[in-house]
């Protein structure tokens, strides 16, 4: 018995390792949910540099934000910390 045990274990930490070197293990990352107190910081957050936000989602671990800023359209993503990490100017 202890020799399964044993073996399930270390198959168990083998699969682990494997889904870190593939990737997989990041998928709490990929995981962001936009509630409602999150859109209310994103939305503080590009406000107070002039963006008129107009939809929030989640996408690739991150945030993005569709807003309006001197009337051209843009996509702004924000990591979990509500940093901007990548704005896009959108067509």
């Amino acid at each position: 018995m202890k020799r399964s045990t044993s073996f399930t274990a270390s198959a168990a930490a083998g699969i682990i390792a494997l889904g870190l070197a593939c990737g997989i293990a990041s998928a709490t990352e990929s995981n962001i949910v936009v509630t409602a107190e999150t859109a209310a910081k994103i939305t503080e957050v590009l406000k107070a540099q002039g963006y008129d936000v107009r939809k929030i989602d989640s996408e690739d671990g991150r945030f993005e934000a569709y807003a309006l800023k001197d009337g051209k359209k843009y996509e702004i993503y924000l990591d979990a910390a509500f940093a901007i990490v990548e704005t896009k100017l959108s067509d």
